[in-house]
């Protein structure tokens, strides 16, 4: 990885393309009248993913950027449970068939706050909604401070397979600086847990350029982890927006890694997986070999949505709970963000679509080409604008940001075939900005490139 890039691009502010559009530009135009008749033109075979949202936590992270509360109350979360059950069978009902779903993934917050009992109700609400297939991936975000015997029970009843630890740092002063004491003890006991309930997926998320942190102590934490053997790892910069997310202020900003560092850190996580024998994938992910991730990454059948890089194929992503974001064919959707106002849809027999963005051809042909760039450090546009009905040499005059990204070597173009060079690719995020018509680099709305 060029460190000089590092230096010249490292501070733009840019999205992670889990949309496109991303959801900045998302708007109240779009309600839940417009996701209903979305909904109800669903064709007769389409599949489905689900997204569920919990967004609780018993403490707060000071780095996080999830939409999330803190909450002491169980009988709080008992009744958020309820109303999701209850959206659920609103859009079952407004689809009006019982399609089939091939991934579930419960993000937040903390998912696992939830009773026991009341997780195996929600699966079961969900599958008397959807057809979820045998062979179907359900993945659960986990924080192993407060995961129990119980609820790993019930995880396995319920057929959960894939499980995903928030670790970010075993340093215990940067965890002491974030606000998320964390031992390695606690995480080991959760993976030996998960796997004798037979969760067999592990994940792990790991976070770089945090106060305090070093590539030495980067490299300590990924020692660690590695001797409980993740079957995947997530490795994120930390994205620093105090503007947006109000308890991030509680950070030093005197202490945490300019972009350099943050560079060398990435770089230092990136080569101690793949020295154990990890595949890189597409910006931030690493998975073993043998993994089906892995595997879709060398078959180039790898996707991208709103949880990263992932295997699902489904065109359709339905999000349930405050906040959650689903996407269709028609264009994507959020629910109301605050926890009352979503409830209140819910019990009024309304959908809880509070913004949204109806697609045009034009966004889907530059999703179809940043996907690919994410996904494969490249793109056949040619290929993609012929499928589309465009013309790439169209497209790629519209890309002015791509000129001194070729001119720096970033980026090769072998005439309609676009790839990064592979000592740019940590820069995969500029590249795919190239294609972006709705980029206001002006805005500060988004995390730094390295």
């Amino acid at each position: 990885m060029r460190a000089d890039l590092a230096v010249s691009y490292g501070d733009e502010r840019l999205p992670r393309y889990t949309s496109y559009p991303t959801a900045p530009h998302f708007s109240p135009a779009i309600g839940g009248d417009t996701y209903a008749g979305w909904l109800a033109e669903l064709p007769a075979g389409a599949g489905a993913s689900l997204y569920l949202h919990v967004p609780f936590c018993r403490e707060m992270c000071w780095y996080c950027g999830c939409h999330t509360q803190i909450v002491r109350r169980d009988e709080l979360i008992a009744a958020y449970q309820r109303t999701l059950r209850s959206e659920i069978v609103q859009v079952a009902d407004t689809i009006g068939r019982r399609i089939k779903v091939e991934h579930i993934h419960f993000g937040g917050g903390t998912p696992t706050i939830m009773a026991p009992e009341a997780f195996v109700e929600l699966m079961a609400t969900m599958r008397q909604a959807f057809f979820v297939l045998p062979t179907a991936e359900i993945a659960v975000e986990i924080d192993p401070r407060t995961l129990t015997a119980d609820m790993v029970e019930a995880m396995r009843l319920s057929g959960v397979n894939r499980a995903s630890l928030g670790v970010q740092s075993f340093d215990p002063v940067v965890q002491r600086a974030i606000n998320r004491v964390q031992s390695f003890e606690q995480t080991a006991c959760v993976v030996d847990m998960l796997r004798r309930a037979d969760i067999a997926g592990v994940n792990f998320d790991l976070i770089y350029g945090l106060p305090h942190q070093t590539v030495a102590s980067c490299l300590d934490t990924v020692r660690r982890a590695l001797a409980l053997a993740p079957d995947r790892f997530s490795v994120f910069g930390y994205a620093h927006v105090p503007d947006f997310k109000k308890h991030q202020r509680m950070i030093n900003e005197a202490v945490l890694p300019d972009g350099p560092a943050r560079h060398d850190q990435a770089c230092a996580i990136a080569n101690a997986l793949k020295e154990a024998g990890y595949v890189q994938i597409g910006l931030d992910h690493f998975a073993r070999p043998d993994d089906s991730m892995a595997v879709a990454f060398e078959e180039r059948t790898l996707r991208r949505n709103f949880q990263g890089y992932t295997t699902d194929k489904a065109e359709v992503l339905l999000g349930f709970g405050a906040s959650a974001i689903g996407h269709l064919p028609q264009g994507y959707v959020q629910n109301e963000v605050q926890i009352g106002a979503y409830a209140q849809c819910i019990s009024a027999g309304r959908l809880a679509t509070a913004k949204g963005y109806g697609l045009t051809d034009d966004d889907r042909l530059r999703a179809d080409i940043i996907e690919r760039i994410m996904c494969e450090f490249g793109a056949d546009l040619g290929d993609i604008c012929a499928r589309h009905g465009a013309e790439p040499e169209a497209m790629l005059k519209s890309a002015s940001r791509l000129k001194p990204l070729i001119s720096d070597g970033v980026v090769r173009l072998d005439g309609d075939k676009l790839a990064v060079a592979r000592d740019s690719r940590f820069l995969v995020r500029s590249v795919a900005a190239a294609f972006d018509a709705h980029l206001d680099p002006g805005k500060q709305l988004h995390s730094r490139a390295v």
